[in-house]
């Protein structure tokens, strides 16, 4: 049936039409019938976007963020998470079981498919907390993936069935088919979100929470406890060094600087032993040898000898400088990267934007409450045992079990008696005799009467007496007996957690400085065209080696000057004075000028530096007034002050045809100001002098060791 001939059906034809009546139909993905009406309406002949946007994908958006996405702050796991290790808790008996069978046990209660919960067991493998692994898990420091699911083996370590699993405490649901009860969260009594941390996509939102060093998390929970003030920053299972100032507990707009840990080995050599986490060493080399394909750095090969720890080693040429490579690594590669923490979670059925520290004092307050309700259970056991064994001494010691040997009476006439002769001691119990526990009395064997020991009873219920002081007093001090509990999973497990990552400040590398030169600069200065992409051929007159991502700065005759990122070839104009690299907050270039107000015969001489200005504006040296020119003027990189000689045009009453003009005496000022007066006498030709020495004080200079060379940058 063609579409033209279904839309022109009428409803009643749609629904008695055979092919469709007999189609058999998936009742999980079939239209609800109110709305399959609406579409068989005649009205909905014209179907609209908005309804179901409106009404199907809210319904989908919800479902992802809820039960998909973004995990639950109350055990910190997604839903499939949490359902793979409901699935090993329920198979679990010691030993290592095949992942493919734990896959196949999880989709009793996971109806996304074993590819999903396969990944999920991975991951939770690759952390090191809840899953013990065996067998090829993949590499998260290379990035190389897991062997099939048969031929790898997981089991629940000791950590998760210590902390995570009590069905006395769980709240239980029905799975998706119903033929299952599976948790609606897991007793997580530890923060296992951010010892974990976590990534996850939803519809219009998603969640980065970072991971975190599991004894400062014991730390923290304990200092909140008591009260006391914490801190906790992220700590990578990558290792290397991260700059956490912006870290703003791992809120929204929070940033982490990650760097990888790169180590001189002698001159020529490097060798990259921690990465930056998030990165693998195939993504590194890959970056690396991207920036030396672009000239950004210079070595000459990569070897990757990673196995369970990172180890890259990067030779270099003999004339390349390692300092000055590592931080050029820092700025080109992967070696430094950014990471935006995001933490978003699922709290009374939400999602919410917290911080780390919200995280972690609702996991306090939960564990607490957890192990309230653990006691409390524990309580009601003891009581129930100390009550019923309490029973028992009444009944064998006061020979109470002689009525049920009385033949005349009936069985119910029997239990009657023996229930109003123990009601004779209900004040030796702590709650109330019912029939339940006469019935449960008359149930001994025989052979109980005979091994009945008073000694026995008595010592058994001191010691539930004992046990149920020691309860009674933890219930009444729950906060002290959390921070023992806290205390104890540190003393037993923080030995295997040592923290791995680095907090430390990072300086912010300026790439121009640590680039490699690898372009030549050349300038048209007739023509006024300027780049790296000039030759020769093109009338261009070489300037000086350069980076690709230098900035110039161009000056014409008139005192306009401009500042622009370097390019292949780029117009500012004809006649142009000046070409030359500029560098952002260089106060110690220092520029020389005289230059003619206008037309008039009135000259000014001024000394400025140019330390930061906006690129691609267009500044003037002069006062802007039509007719001005720059007459004289010198680039001294170390505050030259040059002494020269200006010749003068010759006018009547002109005595003196020349003067000379030394630039020492002039104050370095803005690049704004207007200058000192030099002479009102139109001014011939300049020459210079002589050369003057350095106005500024001086600078520091390093001498690198491993290429015999002084440098400016330590």
């Amino acid at each position: 049936m063609s579409k033209d001939e279904w839309e022109d059906m009428s409803p009643d034809e749609l629904e008695n039409d055979g092919d469709i009546s007999e189609e058999p139909v998936d009742e999980s993905t079939a239209v609800p019938s109110d709305k399959y009406e609406k579409l068989l309406s005649e009205d909905s002949r014209k179907y609209k976007l908005s309804g179901m946007f409106k009404d199907w994908f809210l319904d989908y958006s919800s479902y992802v963020i809820l039960q998909r996405a973004v995990p639950n702050i109350v055990d910190g796991l997604k839903p499939v998470q949490r359902r793979v290790l409901h699935a090993m808790f329920k198979m679990d008996d010691g030993s290592f079981t095949k992942v493919a069978n734990i896959v196949g046990q999880a989709m009793q209660y996971h109806p996304h498919g074993d590819q999903s919960i396969l990944g999920a067991l991975v991951q939770l493998g690759q952390k090191g907390f809840a899953v013990d692994c065996q067998g090829n898990w993949g590499n998260i420091l290379t990035g190389d993936s897991n062997a099939a699911a048969r031929y790898i083996e997981a089991r629940l370590s000791k950590f998760a069935k210590e902390v995570i699993f009590d069905p006395k405490v769980t709240s239980w649901m029905t799975s998706y088919d119903g033929r299952n009860q599976e948790p609606v969260e897991l007793p997580v009594r530890f923060p296992l979100l951010l010892a974990q941390g976590t990534e996850g996509i939803a519809v219009g939102m998603a969640s980065k929470i970072l991971p975190h060093n599991f004894n400062e998390l014991i730390d923290a929970s304990i200092a909140y406890l008591r009260g006391e003030p914490f801190e906790l920053l992220p700590d990578f299972p990558t290792g290397g060094m991260a700059d956490c100032s912006k870290y703003m507990k791992g809120q929204r707009g929070g940033v982490v600087k990650v760097r990888a840990r790169i180590d001189k080995i002698d001159k020529n050599t490097l060798a990259i032993k921690e990465i930056p986490y998030g990165k693998t060493t195939h993504a590194l080399i890959e970056s690396i040898l991207k920036a030396k394909a672009k000239g950004k750095i210079k070595i000459k090969k990569i070897e990757d000898m990673t196995t369970d720890t990172a180890d890259l080693v990067i030779h270099l040429p003999n004339d390349v400088s390692p300092d000055k490579t590592i931080d050029a690594l820092y700025a080109f590669t992967d070696c430094e990267s950014t990471i935006a923490p995001n933490a978003c979670v699922i709290k009374d059925n939400k999602p919410q934007f917290l911080s780390v520290d919200d995280i972690l004092i609702y996991d306090a307050e939960h564990t607490r409450e957890l192990l309230g309700r653990q006691l409390q259970i524990r309580l009601d056991e003891l009581e129930d045992s100390w009550h019923y064994t309490s029973l028992e001494k009444i009944f064998f010691e006061n020979r109470v079990y002689k009525i049920l040997e009385e033949d005349q009476k009936t069985w119910d006439a029997q239990i009657k008696d023996v229930l109003a002769r123990m009601l004779e001691y209900q004040d030796l119990l702590k709650r109330k005799i019912t029939m339940d526990d006469i019935l449960k009395l008359v149930e001994k064997p025989v052979r109980k009467i005979s091994k009945f020991d008073t000694k026995v009873i008595d010592e058994k219920i001191r010691d539930l007496e004992k046990e149920m002081g020691k309860v009674r007093d933890n219930l009444d001090h729950l906060t002290e007996y959390t921070i023992k509990f806290f205390k104890g999973i540190r003393d037993k497990y923080g030995k295997d957690f040592p923290r791995r990552t680095e907090i430390t400040g990072f300086e912010t590398i300026a790439a121009t400085k640590v680039v490699s030169n690898n372009a030549k600069l050349y300038a048209n200065m007739a023509e006024g065209f300027v780049g790296i992409g000039l030759k020769k051929d093109d009338e261009g007159q070489f300037i000086c080696d350069c980076s690709d991502i230098a900035e110039i700065i161009v000056i014409n005759k008139e005192g306009k000057y401009i500042i622009s990122k370097v390019a292949d070839k780029a117009f500012f104009g004809k006649n142009l004075l000046y070409v030359g690299i500029f560098d952002r907050g260089d106060a110690r270039t220092i520029y020389n000028v005289i230059y003619r107000d206008g037309k008039a015969s009135v000259y000014y001489a001024k000394r400025f530096a140019i330390t930061s200005v906006t690129r691609d504006k267009e500044y003037d040296i002069t006062q802007g007034r039509p007719g001005s020119s720059i007459v004289w003027f010198s680039v001294n990189h170390n505050g030259e002050a040059e002494t020269v000689k200006m010749y003068f045009r010759a006018r009547p009453k002109l005595k003196k045809l020349n003067a000379e003009y030394d630039f020492s005496t002039l104050a370095i000022k803005g690049k704004t100001s207007r200058g000192n007066l030099v002479t009102k006498n139109a001014i011939q030709r300049i020459v210079l002098k002589s050369k003057g020495i350095s106005t500024i004080e001086g600078k520091d200079i390093w001498f690198d060791n491993d290429v015999q060379r002084l440098n400016e940058d330590g």
